[in-house]
């Protein structure tokens, strides 16, 4: 800590923003200073005895020459080099205030110009005014303080014998020279230690502010550090609101002294107030009183400056009478930072230097032996018998024996450990392979059950392939069994059995079919409705998800809520009459010929069902009820909502470019009805009258292509090396390849299960192709893709095999090279890879919220 105490304001003058200290403070010159000395002399020779004139002090003895030096106050010319300094301080620190501020208002105090005869008189009125308060407060204050050390002093500089008239001369120079002293202390150290307050905030803020100094300055600062207009900031001492032309002088704070001053701000809504970050660093300063003697104190103002180092205890002294701890010098001070020395090495410190010696130490020792007149006890003495002597042959021998013995038990414990590791890995190796076969078992199960499942409640077009494949496959079974066991008439009607038997199975097929597509319909139309009903979602940036219906989906619910009553059908007749009631209210809004069609419908139905029609005649004007207001609701203009989710119709020009005509139905269809095989050079016929051919004639089901054609996609969407000719191939292509190159089974094993086999590379630095492919099971293909050499792990004959099978693999898809160019910027090829891409990225997981 350093102590500063009338210059701690001067210090901080260099910086006009610091926080210490504020720049702006009114001087006094020591003209002024003279001048009001001069003034005050005459008043209290004004006082004093009117004999007391200048003629009794020009007669007065030559030993008080020196006094009377100070009554006539002559400036020295320190005090003028001192007085000139304050000018021109107080001249660059304004200087530098109209710079970094530029305030409305000039001080013209404290920089002297020449000025008019009634600006002269204006200004010695203001300077009588400011004596007068100096004087009055500075009698009151210092006048009790300093006086009795100075009559002391003149007391002892006085000669013994003086006569009454030479005292009232000592006592009025003793006046005069206490109110010198006084006020230029004053002059020196106008400044008072403030403590800022901001309110709301309760910061506090420790800054020096002279006294004479308007407020202004003060609260201008302050706007600068909290970026708030002056006008809008409110100081307030004790209760008093301060106004900007005052200073703290008149409101009786004293030099030196310390005072709390709270900054608010007029409007907290437009310029709230907020903490200042970064006053820690700065130095704070505050006032100390000292003891300088006995039963006298003195106010020093003390800058405190945060350091970064830790002061060490270097010693002090205590105070007995007091108790007051004071430390050494050394404790309050930095310390010098030793200067580092890169590369201050020497040979000295980069060698080794080995010494070896043998020392020998003195051990003086002394036995006591039992005597004449000495008693020593052996009770506690030991008998020490001499060993067999060994030599030193013996010696290494036991210890070689030694060896040995660790090592065999050390070695036996190795043995162990590995042992152990050996049999704990064979358990896991058990373990693994008898989960595999569990797991292999448990999907084939699975596989099984779900087959078994579709078959006997069929939904999609692949579980009545299986339909029609199982069909299939038992009219074979069953008319082999008539071949072989049945001739002539027998068998005939035997086969005309089982042609019966079939047409009812395939009449039972299509009903199944036809009511799944009506399930399958009415399923997306709830979805429909409901994605057109559904609030709108996001995510916000706490991860919290959150729900907002419009009007729109408000409305869509609505008519949601009204379809599904409408297609109620255990019901009873008052509430069919209910919904029948809220369906008109609801149409009636809008008037068109659907509409007015829908009213109609309306009306006929309740007129039907007051005359007792039963409800089994109502099903075909009930269901024509619903289409209609199901499109109703899919009419922007009724649902806005709905727009959103309808698909928009094609352009026609482009769409007239994409028509193809089958040969088997005699349609024109878009191109996205035809199965483009990748070695078809014309396009025949559209998928369903393929479907349809399969289900008359071979009754095929290529479910099991398809999952293989699906893993094949997968495992080459995780590659990531711009493949295509993958992403090409169709299912009459895979099931081309499979069937008729790789002959339905593994090239290794020979497994002809097609659910657990898969395609992928030979080369797996190559591209997968038809040329560059092997049909393996699901571990042989894992094992596989690990190899590192594919000519030393396979034999050439093997190789030899696999080649053969890729020529004639190329030479039926030779049109696939010149197919992927021509498709090398389709998105389609893309969207495939991107939706049997696996995704790696990591997945932020919201925190459930507790209820």
């Amino acid at each position: 800590m350093s102590s500063h105490t009338g210059a701690a304001g001067a210090d901080c003058r260099t910086d006009p923003c610091a926080v210490g200290a504020l720049p702006w403070a009114t001087f006094y010159t020591s003209a002024s200073v003279d001048r009001i000395i001069q003034s005050l002399g005459q008043k209290i020779m004004s006082d004093e005895d009117k004999q007391l004139n200048t003629q009794n002090v020009s007669n007065s003895t030559e030993e008080s020459r020196d006094t009377s030096d100070i009554i006539n106050i002559p400036v020295p010319s320190e005090e003028l080099e001192e007085s000139n300094l304050s000018e021109e301080e107080a001249e660059s620190e304004d200087e530098q205030f109209r710079e970094l501020k530029e305030p409305p208002e000039k001080s013209h105090r404290n920089i002297p110009s020449p000025v008019s005869s009634k600006e002269e008189q204006l200004e010695g009125e203001e300077l009588k005014e400011e004596e007068e308060e100096i004087m009055e407060d500075t009698v009151s204050s210092k006048q009790s303080s300093e006086t009795p050390s100075f009559e002391a002093e003149q007391q002892v500089m006085q000669p013994a014998s003086q006569t009454p008239s030479d005292k009232k001369n000592l006592s009025f120079l003793n006046k005069i020279k206490a109110l010198t002293e006084s006020f230029h202390n004053t002059v020196r150290n106008p400044s008072a230690t403030v403590k800022a307050v901001l309110i709301p905030v309760g910061q506090e803020i420790i800054v020096s502010f002279k006294v004479h100094t308007i407020l202004k300055y003060f609260k201008e600062h302050f706007s600068y550090l909290l970026e708030i207009p002056s006008h809008e900031l409110q100081i307030s001492y004790a209760g008093i609101v301060l106004k900007s032309h005052e200073t703290l002088i008149q409101h009786g704070v004293r030099p030196q002294e310390t005072v709390q001053l709270d900054i608010c701000s007029l409007n907290p809504d437009l310029y709230p107030i907020k903490r200042l970050v970064g006053l820690s660093d700065l130095s704070r300063i505050v006032t100390v009183t000292i003891e300088t003697g006995p039963d006298l104190y003195k106010e020093v103002a003390v800058e405190m400056v945060k350091s970064d180092f830790h002061k060490s205890f270097l010693g002090g002294f205590k105070h007995k009478i007091t108790g007051v701890e004071y430390h050494n010098a050394g404790t309050q001070t930095v310390p010098k930072k030793i200067p580092e020395k890169p590369n201050a090495r020497c040979r000295d410190t980069q060698t080794v230097v080995q010494r070896r010696k043998l020392l020998q130490t003195t051990n003086t020792t002394s036995t006591q032996m039992t005597k004449i007149g000495v008693y020593v006890s052996n009770i506690t003495d030991k008998l020490i018998k001499p060993g067999k002597y060994f030599s030193a042959a013996e010696y290494h021998a036991r210890r070689l024996k030694a060896v040995i013995v660790i090592q065999t038990y050390y070695r036996r414990w190795h043995a162990k450990t590995f042992t152990d590791e050996l049999r704990r890995q064979k358990n896991l190796r058990l373990e693994w392979e008898a989960e595999e076969e569990r797991r292999k078992i448990r999907e084939k199960e699975e596989w099984m059950q779900l087959d078994y499942y579709r078959r006997h409640n069929p939904k999609t077009d692949e579980d009545f392939e299986l339909l029609y494949d199982a069909l299939e496959f038992w009219r074979q079974e069953e008319v082999s069994h008539i071949n072989q066991h049945l001739t002539g008439a027998e068998r005939k009607t035997a086969l005309c059995e089982l042609l019966d038997k079939e047409t009812q199975i395939i009449a039972s097929i299509g009903r199944h079919r036809y009511l799944a597509r009506l399930s399958s319909q009415e399923e997306a139309i709830q979805a429909f409705l409901d994605k057109c009903s559904a609030p709108k979602t996001w995510r916000s940036s706490d991860g919290k998800l959150i729900e907002m219906d419009t009007q729109f989906t408000i409305r869509a619910r609505e008519l949601q809520n009204i379809y599904n009553c409408i297609i109620l059908k255990d019901i009873s007749q008052d509430e069919r009459f209910d919904v029948l009631l809220t369906l008109k209210h609801t149409v009636k809004e809008h008037a068109c010929k659907l509409t007015q069609e829908i009213l109609e419908l309306i009306d006929r139905e309740v007129d039907l069902m007051m005359r007792g029609v039963k409800t089994e005649n109502l099903e075909g004007l009930r269901k024509r009820i619903a289409t209609l207001f199901l499109h109703y609701i899919k009419t922007p203009l009724f649902n806005p909502e709905v727009a959103r989710h309808l698909k928009a119709p094609p352009d026609p020009l482009k769409f007239y470019k994409k028509i193809h005509f089958c040969q088997s139905c005699q349609l024109y269809l878009p191109s996205t009805e035809f199965s483009v095989l990748s070695t078809s050079r014309r396009i025949y016929r559209c998928r369903h009258c393929v479907n349809l051919e399969n289900e008359a004639l071979r009754r095929e089901s290529v479910l099991k292509f398809k999952c293989l054609l699906e893993r094949l996609y997968s495992s080459e969407a995780n590659y990531e090396d711009e493949a295509q000719i993958a992403f090409l191939m169709q299912l009459q292509d895979i099931q081309y390849l499979v069937e008729k190159i790789w002959a339905s089974q593994s090239i290794l094993s020979a497994w002809d299960d097609l659910n657990d086999l898969v395609m992928v590379r030979w080369d797996k630095s190559l591209e997968w192709s038809p040329w560059n492919c092997i049909l393996l099971t699901k571990d042989e293909a894992a094992a596989h893709l690990k190899l590192e050499s594919l000519e030393k792990d396979y034999g050439h004959l093997f190789i030899h095999k696999i080649k053969h099978k890729h020529i004639l693999a190329k030479k039926y898809f030779c049109q696939i090279p010149e197919l992927a160019l021509f498709m090398h910027d389709d998105g389609e090829v893309e969207e495939i890879r991107s939706k049997h891409q696996t995704d790696t990225t990591p997945k932020v997981l919201s925190p459930k919220t507790q209820p």
